[in-house]
């Protein structure tokens, strides 16, 4: 069982706690940490993205930010984040390798497996930059299907025509967009 702590608009724990399955299911806000891998290639931008596991309860096949995840109750963002990486890429990460870029938030309902998905987060968006090598990446099976590199203009047009290929939250990829376009 996953305990998460509530938080206000700002991202701020309150003190309370929640189980991970009732915060979805009664939409209570909570905290997530995202990354992003990215590379430049060939003058381009690439970001690498997840396949969702098909036992994933949300966007099962789809693909997704780099690595991300709920922050657990009394964890801290970067901790999490860092953790998440290595869990779910085997990434270890140092914290000075992990850039804070942005907050988000993430609201939607939708149903997944025959049953009613909320999220309410708050969203702490890290950008990673060291060299990644995809086979030598070790994936963590139940939650990451495949990784590929995508250029991340490609990825932003399509996801303004088709949610059908990417689940990315449109607006954690905004915030890396305007991150490299300002490097």
């Amino acid at each position: 069982m996953e305990f998460l702590d509530i938080c206000d608009e700002s991202g701020q724990p309150t003190g309370e706690v929640i189980n991970r399955d009732i915060a979805h299911r009664d939409g209570v806000l909570h905290r997530t940490a995202h990354v992003w891998v990215i590379r430049r290639q060939e003058g381009r931008v690439q970001v690498l993205l997840q396949k969702r596991s098909m036992e994933k309860e949300s966007f099962p096949g789809q693909y997704d930010t780099s690595s991300a995840g709920h922050i657990p109750a009394g964890s801290e963002p970067l901790a999490s984040a860092l953790r998440e990486l290595a869990e779910e890429l085997g990434i270890e990460a140092q914290p000075d390798q992990l850039t804070h870029i942005g907050t988000f938030r993430i609201r939607y309902e939708k149903e997944f497996h025959g049953h009613l998905f909320r999220d309410n987060e708050v969203t702490r968006v890290y950008v990673y930059q060291e060299p990644v090598e995809i086979r030598e990446l070790t994936l963590q099976k139940s939650e990451v299907e495949e990784v590929r590199w995508f250029d991340l203009e490609e990825v932003y047009q399509e996801i303004q025509i088709s949610r059908e290929r990417f689940c990315v939250p449109a607006d954690g990829l905004g915030i890396l967009r305007n991150y490299v376009n300002q490097q």
